[in-house]
């Protein structure tokens, strides 16, 4: 085993403590890049089968075969769920991925994210492009600071706010706490929504089920989604949401034709379905204090 690539015999395998003695590996061809910022260790790897894999701190963040499931999720969510979403926020997100979706939606006037790590960002444009692309849009401001100071000095700028964060480990671990849900509230405008990273059910359910009760305490409308990626340990993520007016769990707006025509995972028949979840999950969250 390398432990500074986390590669044994050709495979790149992440262990993390939240995966209850479970592991992910993808068979490496080889690796692009290897660089340590200040905040974490940061690789890109070309794999066999899954195209180009970002990993952070050994945990896999991407695999270019699967990301456009997480990006669109995560993105045209909350912002079809929003009538007329204007000014949108991104905090984490440094990979590009959720810009470039964002970017799909011409009413969008302004797209700030706010990235801690100035090295993931310089990284992905440089060496993969496919995700970094998102922040060659002309909306896009780029601010290369702690995501939860940056929050606290908002208020009531923005449409939809989305948390793309990591785990909350390192350098993502205050963007899971009540005090950053209640600047998120005083960050949006009237009938704003944020849509955040939510985990696995299946893998983190403490994770899940304090999400959802921050949520649920701190906006009048919360919902949690998931969505199918193989490359995420347990096949599944979630995207948990809070709004101040309008129902999270439908769209009220449908991509124009064209756009459709570019996604690859979202419709809005699938942002309902995402809502529908297995009993044990929507008792577990909804039971939880």
């Amino acid at each position: 085993m390398n432990e500074e690539t986390g590669l044994h015999r050709g495979w790149f395998t992440e262990h993390c403590a939240l995966w209850l003695g479970r592991a992910t590996a993808l068979e490496i061809d080889h690796e692009i890049c290897h660089r340590r910022s200040p905040f974490q260790d940061i690789q890109v790897f070309q794999t066999k089968t899954c195209g180009k894999m970002l990993a952070l701190d050994g945990i896999i963040q991407f695999a270019e075969s699967d990301e456009f499931v997480y990006q669109e999720m995560l993105a045209h969510v909350p912002l079809f769920a929003h009538p007329h979403p204007e000014r949108v926020l991104v905090i984490g997100g440094g990979d590009g991925g959720v810009l470039r979706e964002i970017a799909r939606h011409p009413d969008v006037k302004e797209i700030d994210i706010c990235e801690i790590d100035g090295a993931v960002i310089e990284v992905c444009r440089q060496y993969v492009p496919s995700m970094g692309c998102g922040f060659d849009d002309p909306r896009v401001r780029i601010h290369v600071l702690d995501g939860v100071e940056f929050m606290r000095a908002q208020h009531h700028r923005y449409d939809v706010i989305i948390v793309d964060s990591s785990d909350p480990e390192g350098p993502a671990a205050g963007l899971f706490g009540e005090a950053f849900y209640q600047d998120v509230r005083e960050a949006l405008r009237d009938g704003g929504v944020v849509a955040a990273q939510g985990e696995s059910l299946y893998l983190c359910p403490d994770v899940c089920c304090r999400l959802a009760r921050i949520l649920r305490q701190t906006f009048p409308v919360w919902g949690y989604a998931q969505m199918m990626i193989p490359t995420y340990p347990g096949g599944n993520i979630c995207v948990g949401l809070g709004s101040l007016r309008p129902p999270v769990d439908r769209p009220c707006r449908r991509p124009a034709a064209a756009m459709q025509t570019q996604l690859r995972y979202y419709t809005p028949e699938i942002h309902a379905a995402a809502f529908v979840l297995p009993a044990f999950a929507d008792r577990l969250l909804r039971e939880t204090v």
